[in-house]
């Protein structure tokens, strides 16, 4: 059972180009077929498919996903809200977003930096 964590609380996003529907799970604290559900509701998130129909998920779409837990989550939005905030104006001003993106460059500097340390 995956426990209930805030955003600020979820693992750094690996620098790796392509991600499986098994770690984006991990990575955004989502089930699977959560995230295959979120995919019929939200428009913006498309995962590639490949061969087998295999979801690979890229960086923009984790951060979509935790974007889209946080406003379901933890801001109490409806799916129809959060869609509906995910495709207005603000959606590009949103601040979850972009704390999402400054954490997650604060803590790739920080590994950058632990291996110059070295």
């Amino acid at each position: 059972m995956l426990e209930m964590a805030n955003n600020s609380e979820l693992p750094v996003i690996p620098g790796k180009r392509y991600f499986t529907i098994g770690e984006v799970s991990e990575l955004c604290a989502v089930k699977p077929h959560v995230l295959r559900y979120w995919e019929q509701e939200f428009p913006t998130l498309k995962p590639v498919k490949r061969r087998g129909n295999r979801r690979y998920y890229q960086r923009h779409d984790v951060l979509l996903i935790r974007q889209i837990r946080s406003l379901l989550y933890e801001q109490g939005y409806t799916i129809g809200g959060a869609r509906q905030k995910l495709s207005g104006d603000e959606a590009k001003e949103d601040v979850t977003q972009s704390l999402q993106i400054i954490r997650q460059m604060r803590l790739e500097l920080e590994e950058i930096l632990h291996t110059l340390k070295r």
